[in-house]
């Protein structure tokens, strides 16, 4: 297994390990009178973590669409001549 491989399955491992421990601490803090939430309380959560995800994936999308179309090429570098209709085909 190379080197590259273990480093990415050790990320992968802690970030499920940390998933599952953030799930159980809140799963036995509902039992407390302090941290229970209704049924309103979860739904908010859920949308406010699903609609950052898809915001944070949709933004990710158009910036691989972006560079690979090469819309930031010209941008990048201030002193390429400008290109005509011509030659943009």
């Amino acid at each position: 297994m190379s080197a590259r491989r273990l480093r990415q399955t050790a990320l992968v491992a802690a970030c499920a390990a940390a998933v599952i421990i953030l799930f159980v601490h809140a799963v036995s803090g509902l039992e407390n009178e302090f941290a229970a939430m209704n049924m309103h309380g979860w739904l908010a959560l859920a949308l406010g973590a699903g609609l950052t995800l898809l915001l944070g994936a949709g933004l990710m999308a158009l910036v691989f669409f972006s560079a690979r179309k090469g819309y930031d090429d010209r941008v990048a570098d201030p002193l390429a001549p400008e290109l005509d209709e011509r030659e943009r085909d």
